[in-house]
């Protein structure tokens, strides 16, 4: 992976790349927005939002753009950065594709596969480069701690819990709670894809599905995979803030392993366009881009179906 000392050291031998940001809530301003805004290797280009003011606020605030009109932004911009809920970002995915935009991602990348498979047949059409922001996959030392796994053979089982309190039952909601998509379709798909872009790469495609219920929007998957082992993730957003964790330990024929702790998810997004760029430049796809992206919808899907009303 490109690190962003090698961003900066290219980029110094002709333009930065310019990088515009679809998306004005929480996320974009917590994350996305100081990441593109402190990259070394590219340009911050423009802001565009659903909501105007605060793509105007927003842009103000770094000193650049904003636009009206995101095929604008697209013509401007040589990637583009998303902060949109998932239905609302892959049909405009799949335009700043056909307008030549590399594309990083937010996950999921859609709820609906035939969705999903829409962006990732345009990037393969177009040949743009594109990037899931899997966080566990670009945050240190979670990123290396994975590469490190899958090395490893002789799995035997996985367990994997995402317990967040975005929707608390005591206390004040989190920062996110003001968000429709997540209320309706709860932990299974906004934190379920964190979960599966570890395990899958250290056990395997999952082969095999079943999901329950739990209390409020608690999921539990019980997951089989190509390397013969068998896996767990208890998913969901609306937690006790006392019970509220993330965890995921393998077990194998070496011993037991558990997840690292993490920090610094604006310095993960930093690596996540890093690897966009240098895929790019390479025109090697990333193993976390589209198709990756599509693939964990699949399985989402196929779980979301199997749930009892």
């Amino acid at each position: 992976m490109t690190s962003a000392g090698d961003a900066a050291a290219e980029a110094a031998s002709g333009p930065r790349p310019r990088v515009g940001l679809l998306g004005t809530g929480p996320w974009a301003r917590r994350t996305h927005a100081p990441a593109l805004a402190a990259h070394p290797g590219s340009e911050f280009a423009g802001v565009w939002g659903r909501r105007p003011e605060a793509a105007a606020e927003l842009a103000r605030e770094y000193g650049v753009k904003v636009y009206e009109d995101p095929d604008a932004l697209f013509a401007d911009c040589d990637a583009v950065a998303f902060a949109l809920p998932p239905d609302v970002q892959a049909p405009l995915a799949v335009r700043a594709a056909a307008a030549g935009c590399h594309l990083l991602l937010d996950k999921p990348v859609a709820t609906t596969p035939d969705a999903a498979r829409a962006v990732a047949a345009a990037v393969a059409e177009h040949r743009v480069a594109s990037v899931v922001f899997l966080t566990l996959r670009f945050a240190e030392p979670t990123a290396g701690w994975v590469a490190e796994q899958a090395e490893r053979t002789g799995w035997f089982t996985a367990a994997a819990h995402w317990l967040g309190a975005v929707f608390p039952p005591d206390g004040e909601p989190s920062a996110y709670a003001d968000s429709p998509w997540r209320k309706a379709k709860g932990g299974l798909w906004d934190v379920g894809p964190h979960a599966l872009s570890v395990l899958i790469p250290v056990l395997g495609d999952v082969t095999e599905v079943s999901a329950t219920r739990g209390p409020a929007d608690v999921v539990q998957l019980a997951l089989r995979h190509t390397g013969g082992a068998a896996s767990t993730a208890v998913l969901t957003l609306s937690s006790p803030r006392a019970a509220a964790g993330v965890g995921l330990e393998l077990r194998g024929t070496d011993g037991v392993f558990a997840l690292p702790e993490w920090s610094n998810v604006p310095g993960a997004y930093g690596r996540a366009l890093d690897a966009l760029l240098t895929s790019a430049r390479t025109g090697v796809p990333d193993v976390r881009g589209a198709e990756f992206g599509a693939r964990l919808t699949e399985i989402l899907a196929e779980a979301e179906g199997l749930l009892p009303e």
